[in-house]
């Protein structure tokens, strides 16, 4: 068999970022299925190489997260053209193709495949839009919004299989199209790659935090991750004396507003790390006690699979949630954290400090997300989720 994978933002372990199409390709590759991968770069020419055995071509599409909406919207528009170019081009063969969002207009690639070549394609639906923007008020007009959900359901519509990262999005589908079929195949947790290991003495001294309890904010920093909430409980943290250190690690159009909001506030326990790899992930999780999965108080955001909350499972680490969706009952109903009120700083600080005050509790919370991303999430079972899918 060979695939056909289509993301926009493919990432490599060594790139760092969600990963995730990394870890299902290479997993089909190693089942003997042939992939071949077309996503973009913010190179000003088309590549094409292979990466431990996926064919990958880098088409010139430039994003940023620092792109303004209309920007963003030419930049999917021109993805799906030059794809579909691409394909024409090279004449590509291949069995099935295999999209994943974001953004949606991949879809349009999976369409015109179905039409013009007769080749069948899955969906794999990462976050549910337009629903997202729409409901953060980036898409107004109504005649615009209708048009996008008119789209959405086609391409639900015309795909062979959907595939969803959450029960949530699942759920979301099935009230889409009803008749189709869908599979619910969450983001993984690199059991492989991360452990659940001793705090080294090297590294909670380069890092500044050697007696301090560690909250660390892996993702994106953007409008939908809303880290004003993180800044509102430093603050609270630090008028109360609470001996917490939070480190803040990644980039995004926000990160120049909430370093100024810290700075402006003088929050002496909030650190900023750049962009990271999934090495410097893992150093940063070694001397972490507990991370944070922040996002706006938006419904549709409760139905996303943050990735970086699988590292920090797949680490053994406290797992804090400030979304109401299918999160909040993952680390409630396996103890393994807890859901903070993203609008009361309060409840943060009560119900962390049993944690703080009682390592025993905190240590069979992390002996918890461990077990719970080994027998849930491991990167092993979700590729043999999606082999099954395809066959």
């Amino acid at each position: 068999m060979k695939i056909l994978y289509i993301h926009q933002y493919f990432k490599t372990p060594q790139e760092g970022g969600a990963i995730r199409s990394y870890y299902l390709a290479k997993g089909l590759v190693d089942e003997s299925v042939e992939v071949e991968m077309i996503t973009s770069h913010n190179e000003g020419i088309y590549q094409k190489t292979v990466i431990d055995g996926i064919t990958v071509h880098y088409l010139p599409v430039y994003y940023s997260n620092d792109l303004g909406f209309l920007k963003r919207i030419f930049s999917f528009y021109s993805f799906q053209k030059k794809a579909k170019h691409l394909i024409s081009k090279e004449n590509l063969s291949f069995d099935l193709a295999y999209l994943t969002s974001t953004p949606l207009t991949v879809g349009l690639v999976g369409l015109w495949l179905k039409k013009k070549l007769g080749k069948p394609y899955i969906f794999e639906v990462r976050d549910l839009w337009p629903t997202a923007p729409i409901q953060i008020g980036a898409i107004k007009a109504g005649w615009l919004k209708k048009q996008l959900y008119a789209l959405e359901a086609k391409i639900y519509n015309h795909a062979d299989k959907v595939i969803a990262l959450s029960p949530g999005m699942e759920d979301w589908i099935k009230e889409v199209v009803p008749e189709k079929e869908v599979h619910m195949i969450p983001n993984m947790a690199d059991c492989e790659f991360f452990s659940k290991e001793l705090k080294d003495p090297k590294l909670t001294s380069f890092y500044h935090v050697n007696d301090a309890f560690v909250v660390t904010y892996l993702g994106s920093i953007g409008i939908t991750n809303h880290l004003e909430f993180l800044l509102k409980i430093a603050e609270k943290c630090l008028k109360a004396g609470l001996n917490i250190k939070f480190k803040v690690v990644g980039e995004g159009s926000k990160l120049h507003q909430i370093k100024l909001e810290a700075y402006l506030k003088n929050l002496s326990n909030v650190e900023f790390y750049g962009h990271q790899n999934k090495e410097g992930v893992r150093r940063l999780l070694n001397v972490t006690d507990a991370t944070y999965v922040s996002f706006a108080n938006i419904p549709v955001l409760g139905t996303n699979s943050p990735n970086k909350m699988f590292d920090s499972l797949a680490s053994g680490k406290l797992t804090i949630v400030n979304s109401t969706g299918w999160t909040k009952d993952l680390v409630e109903e396996n103890q393994c954290g807890f859901y903070a009120n993203p609008e009361d700083p309060t409840d943060f600080i009560q119900k962390i400090t049993p944690f703080i005050n009682q390592p025993q509790r905190l240590e069979e919370y992390k002996n918890n997300a461990r077990n719970v991303a080994e027998k849930l999430y491991s990167r092993r079972l979700q590729v043999q989720k999606l082999i099954s899918v395809l066959k």
